[in-house]
């Protein structure tokens, strides 16, 4: 049984940092890509940043220069650092875990088998 849970969700005041964690037990894959997806009300979700086994990340041009993606110690932890945090990252954010795939496919959900139940980030101005 592959499951996913995301931790660390919160509300924070523009500019605040956040730091979300996602745990991945039965992971059936050997290489793959790790990423965050989020969705706001009204809106399709979409793809912030991703990890494939090498450590090679993707960001969303939103996300880039303020989040970081990478993998804890057991490199079946999952970790997103948002810093300088803005209202219009208010989302339910995602975890997702899929086969190893390019880059061009990383931020895309089409691309992830596996998915957790989100937890909310809420930044207010």
């Amino acid at each position: 049984l592959v499951q996913l849970v995301e931790s660390g969700g919160d509300s924070v005041q523009t500019g605040g940092s956040l730091r979300l964690s996602c745990v991945i037990s039965g992971n059936p894959f050997i290489s793959n890509n790790m990423a965050w997806f989020r969705q706001a009300p009204g809106k399709q979700r979409e793809g912030v940043a991703s990890i494939d086994s090498y450590n090679d990340a993707t960001y969303a041009d939103s996300a880039k220069g303020r989040f970081t993606v990478f993998r804890g110690n057991d490199k079946n932890t999952l970790i997103l650092q948002m810093n300088d945090l803005k209202p219009e990252d208010t989302a339910v954010y995602y975890c997702a875990l899929g086969s190893q795939t390019h880059a061009s496919a990383a931020l895309l959900p089409s691309a992830y088998m596996y998915w957790g139940q989100g937890t909310q980030v809420t930044v207010s101005s």
